[in-house]
């Protein structure tokens, strides 16, 4: 688990400056945002938005198109649950099913920085190991709702 420094408005100042120059900027900056935070604050919008001599509404609409920007700390643990054709014929609705029931951990639902969560992806390439999720960067093939529990730390 990667831990992050707290928003620091002063250093998202420097990034924003440092990643103006571009062409395109906007995604460079939004990326280095979060990969320095954790996360893109609103904060940083305005920033965004006077750098690059662009409206708010622009910066936030970007941010809001892409489903990887954060606009909230990350939470503890991001398990990525494939439901694409080939999971789904190999029992990944069941899963979820169950994890809601048995876990009480639905996915797709966020909770605070301190909480583990599954979110859906489509196709991990694992289509033959199906059900597969992602975790911190490996991949597990046939995985159960008492397995994806587990790895979020049982009970939400």
């Amino acid at each position: 688990m990667v831990h992050y420094p707290a928003w620091d408005q002063d250093e998202a100042r420097s990034i924003v400056s440092g990643l103006s120059h571009l062409e395109g900027a906007t995604l460079p900056i939004l990326h280095a945002l979060q990969e320095e935070f954790g996360y893109v604050d609103p904060q940083a919008v305005p920033l965004i938005a006077e750098a690059l001599n662009l409206s708010r509404a622009d910066v936030h609409g970007t941010i809001s198109f892409y489903h990887d920007f954060r606009t909230a700390p990350p939470p503890r643990r991001v398990i990525k649950l494939c439901r694409a054709e080939a999971c789904q014929a190999l029992g990944c609705d069941a899963v979820v099913d169950e994890l809601a029931r048995e876990h009480g951990i639905v996915v797709d639902e966020h909770g605070g920085p301190d909480k583990a969560i599954v979110e859906t992806v489509y196709c991990l390439g694992n289509c033959a190991l199906g059900p597969s999720a992602l975790v911190e960067g490996e991949l597990i093939g046939r995985v159960d709702a008492d397995r994806i529990a587990s790895l979020c730390g049982a009970r939400q």
